[in-house]
Formats: structure tokens, C-alpha cells, sequence
């Protein structure tokens, strides 16, 4: 094979991939690791084979030893996949007929076969998949793909900085559009707009405008700004494959007293979740840390699930991957790609975000966006 192939991906990243997944993969005692991929998540068979999947489902198969093989339900998809030259051994499928990939998995003769998102496979193709490999002993190996994706290679975190990138270029445009009487799904709109311009191929947004009654995030309203609301967003771009988010909340006039009392609040967790983030932290000690703020100016139970989910996330293939949360034990290894955001309620102004995506290094982290953390003013 060439250095780098016609899809775009250098093989050598497809090995390196391998052999991360074959190392777990033996660590689990696993002979053949199988991954799933309906149409709402294609993080691990896109990891395996670098193709989008645009078809109802897709399997990837990658034995202990030999060459991987991918299965596909659209015709389109098993052609894309022959485009990166990344996989082989490439078949189109039917719900109703998985003769091939089971043909494939008796002829390496698999023991012990991992199955990712197994838990998201369909009653029927659930059983005919058991029906096809039901020699087999099948077990999950969901968490085990999660772990091997949570760390980038160096070819990754370069598209997930060019995914950054877009997200500067989505706030500017988002803060831009921002003015009195305009629409919540205005905003999206011109945002949208310029991402899908400049090669996004998805865009994850939400959107909250109001003052201090505002409890969180939603999809685009008819609501239309008014002065003296904070204007908050999680901007979610896809370029390549990868997602990177930035969390900015922009402010229509002079802010209040209360508004720049949140964002300092809301700033100084930030800040503390960044400082505590370097290779071997775990998500937990990056909530912990974000919390103790919340907690230290006496606003510690809007760190609870009853107003917030996470204080971050990973990113890459899939938008939200490992949760950075108190109680969640996973150690971010240097190269993992996370976002830092305290995101919440509180009584100070309502709902606020702020976030930063950072790459995790031995000795700290590095910011992958150009925006400033600032209550940026927009004038009334």
C-alpha cells in the first residue's frame, strides 16, 4: 500500500489502530471483535474501516490474526469503503441475509467473539446474527472499543484541530448574527450556513437565549432576542469524520452585575478543570476540580444530575465520549481529545456555558480553539 491512501487515511494509521485494538483485544482474551454500527452511531466501524456509513447499518470484523473485513447494507457504502482502500474484504449485506459475515467469522474459526454495541443491535438482526455465529461465545465490547478510541493518534488530533478550527469560525458568525429581534433558529441558521460552507459535514448545536429563568439548552426556538439576554450555545462542528464543541455565552447590552458575577464563577471552574487535566488524571479529578469551585462560592448542588449531566466529554469520531464526571473512574491517557465545560444552572443568571477543547498532554493540556473565554457584550 501507498503512504497514504486514496481516501485520505495513511495506512500506517489503520495499522496503528490495529494493533491498539488487537492489544486489548488479547488482554480480553477475545479471538474476533466484531463492531455494530446503526445509523445514529458509526464512530467504530468508521475507526475500523475510515469510510462513512450512510446505510440503515454497518458490521466491521477484525479477527486476532489476518485481515479485517467490512459489511455494509447500502451498495454506496460498500463502495466508499473500497475508496479509502483501507479494508479488503468488503461485502454488501440485508438485514435478512448475514450469510457473508458469518461465512467470514466460521472460516477463522472464532472462539470468543467481542461484540461493540451489541446493547444497540435490533431484535431481528440481534437473532439472526446469534442464529449465524451461535457456535461462538459473544460478549460486549463496548467499553473496550471505547477505551482504544478515547486515545488519538497524532493524524487524529490534526482533524480534530481543523474541526476546531470551524468551531472559532461557527462563534464568530454565531456572535456576529446576534441582535435585538432577531431569531433563536435565525442564529442556527447563518451558523449552519457557514459551517456546511467551509466543509462541515454535521453541525451538533443548541441554543438558549433569556436571563435568569433559563434552565438549559434546546434546539432552535422562534424566540427572538431581546436586550439583556445571555445568549448561550454548544457549538458542535463535524469535519472528516471528527467533532470538536466550543461553549461560549454572548451577552445582548451591558451585562448586570449578576451576569458577570456568572460568568467569573463559570470562568474560574473552567480554568480549574484545565489545570487539573495532564495525562493519568481521571475524569473524575477533572469534575472534582470543576465542582470545588461551584462548591467553595456555595453553589455545590448545581453539580447535581437534578440541574446538570456532565463537566465535560471526549471527542473524536463520536461527539461525546468518555463523560468527564465525578464517579467515573477512566484515566485520560496523553493524546486524549476531551472538552472542559461546567455547564449549568445556577441563580446568578440561569443556565451558562463555557468550554474549551484541549488535547491531553503529559504535563497539561493543549487548547485546541483561538476563541477568548469572555462574556462577549453585543451592543443592544
Amino acid at each position: 500500500m501507498n503512504a497514504t491512501v486514496s481516501g485520505g487515511v495513511p495506512d500506517t494509521e489503520l495499522s496503528w489502530r490495529q494493533e491498539r485494538l488487537r492489544a486489548a483485544m488479547l488482554e480480553a482474551e477475545l479471538d474476533g471483535l466484531l463492531a455494530y454500527a446503526p445509523a445514529w452511531r458509526r464512530e467504530n466501524v468508521r475507526y475500523l474501516t475510515g469510510a462513512p456509513i450512510t446505510g440503515e447499518f454497518a458490521f466491521a470484523y477484525l479477527p486476532a490474526t489476518g485481515e479485517p473485513a467490512a459489511f455494509f447494507s447500502s451498495e454506496r457504502d460498500t463502495r466508499a469503503a473500497a475508496a479509502t482502500a483501507l479494508v479488503s474484504d468488503r461485502h454488501t449485506i440485508r438485514f435478512d441475509d448475514v450469510a457473508p459475515l458469518r461465512d467470514r467469522i466460521a472460516a477463522d474459526r472464532v472462539g470468543r467473539l467481542g461484540v461493540a454495541h451489541a446493547e444497540m443491535l435490533p431484535a431481528g438482526l440481534r437473532d439472526r446474527l446469534a442464529d449465524a455465529v451461535a457456535h461462538l461465545e459473544l460478549c460486549s465490547a463496548t467499553a473496550l472499543m471505547d477505551a482504544v478510541r478515547l486515545v488519538k493518534s497524532d493524524w487524529e488530533i490534526e482533524r480534530l484541530r481543523a474541526a476546531a478550527a470551524l468551531c472559532d469560525e461557527g462563534w464568530r458568525v454565531f456572535v456576529e448574527t446576534l441582535r435585538v429581534g432577531v431569531a433563536e433558529y435565525e442564529v442556527v441558521a447563518e451558523v449552519e450556513a457557514a459551517l456546511k460552507a467551509r466543509g462541515a459535514e454535521d453541525n451538533f448545536m443548541l441554543i438558549a437565549s433569556g436571563r435568569d429563568e433559563v434552565r438549559g439548552m434546546t434546539p432552535p426556538s422562534e424566540r427572538r432576542l431581546q436586550p439583556g439576554d445571555l445568549v448561550r450555545t454548544e457549538l458542535t462542528p463535524q469535519l472528516n469524520g471528527y467533532w470538536t464543541q466550543i461553549c461560549r455565552t454572548a451577552v445582548i447590552g451591558t451585562p448586570s452585575d449578576e451576569q458577570r458575577a456568572s460568568f467569573e464563577l463559570f470562568e474560574e471552574a473552567t480554568a480549574a478543570g484545565l489545570a487539573a487535566l495532564r495525562a493519568g488524571v481521571t475524569a473524575h479529578d477533572v469534575a472534582a476540580a470543576e465542582n470545588d469551585v461551584f462548591r467553595r462560592h456555595g453553589y455545590g448542588e448545581y453539580c447535581t444530575s437534578r440541574h446538570t449531566r456532565v463537566r465535560g466529554h471526549g471527542h473524536g469520531l463520536h461527539f461525546d465520549e468518555v463523560p468527564i464526571m465525578e464517579g467515573v473512574e477512566t484515566v485520560l491517557e496523553a493524546n486524549a481529545v476531551v472538552v472542559v465545560h461546567p455547564n449549568t444552572f445556577t441563580p446568578l443568571a440561569g443556565y451558562q456555558v463555557l468550554g474549551d477543547p484541549v488535547a491531553v498532554r503529559d504535563g497539561g493540556c493543549e487548547p485546541l480553539v483561538r476563541s477568548p473565554r469572555e462574556l462577549t457584550e453585543v451592543p443592544a
